[in-house]
């Protein structure tokens, strides 16, 4: 369209519905490449959990992880940073306070800020959310930790999918925590989905200083697939 033609047809819209419509116009009149699916752009997809995105770091949020530390044990100068502050940062800078926190294994703090974003209001219950946080919990070896933010993610209904389950159990057992998650374990037998044999193999692997636990697992293994086979470490180790 000429420029002249479409600055007449704009002047003409205005003047039909009124200034107050300017922007409605102005938005009609947009060309159509305004307008691409959100498909079209990996970063900008619905389907893309914002947990699973390249967490980029700005300023603001750099400045916030380098304070948090420093006032880690300051008690209520932290409590007060984090109104001030922490609640400021955009979406991005949090998340990626968080990634950074748990990056570093500082537990306390990354449960600090696991607590704030939950309360934001663009929060929404997410698996990948909760990985993380499992993750970093269970190489730090915190059970307290873990059975909070496990509570969490049940009471919200989070579902975990077969190899994300898997991947948190062998976190556990390589964390030294088999019992809970066995516990995990059992949750996981209880899910809708259908069974997988990488999970399973995952877990037997990080479950060799375990066999008693190891010889359950396997037992549920080969019942679920029968034509597969299961290696077997050696009893006796040749001494190095």
């Amino acid at each position: 369209m000429p420029a002249m033609a479409s600055g007449l047809l704009w002047r003409r819209a205005i003047t039909e519905l009124g200034e107050g419509s300017s922007s409605a116009v102005r938005w009609f009149l947009l060309p159509r490449r305004f307008f691409a699916s959100p498909s079209s752009s990996p970063t900008s997809s619905p389907s893309l959990s914002i947990w699973r995105r390249k967490k980029e770091m700005g300023k603001e949020g750099i400045f916030v992880v380098h304070q948090l530390k420093r006032l880690a044990s300051a008690g209520p100068r932290l409590d007060r940073f984090m109104k001030s502050n922490v609640t400021r940062l955009l979406r991005t800078d949090l998340l990626a306070v968080l990634a950074e926190l748990q990056r570093q294994d500082h537990v306390f703090l990354s449960m600090k800020i696991y607590d704030a974003v939950r309360k934001e209001i663009w929060y929404r219950p997410d698996m990948y959310f909760y990985r993380d946080m499992l993750m970093m919990l269970a190489r730090n070896k915190k059970l307290e930790e873990t059975k909070q933010v496990w509570a969490h993610l049940k009471s919200e209904e989070v579902h975990i999918d077969q190899h994300t389950h898997g991947d948190i159990v062998r976190a556990y057992l390589d964390g030294g925590l088999p019992a809970f998650a066995m516990e995990l374990y059992e949750d996981m037998r209880s899910s809708p989905d259908p069974p997988l044999s990488l999970p399973f193999r995952v877990m037997l692997k990080g479950l060799i200083p375990y066999p008693e636990l190891r010889e359950k697992v396997k037992d549920d293994f080969l019942k679920l697939f029968p034509g597969m086979i299961v290696y077997d470490p050696p009893e006796d180790l040749p001494d190095e």
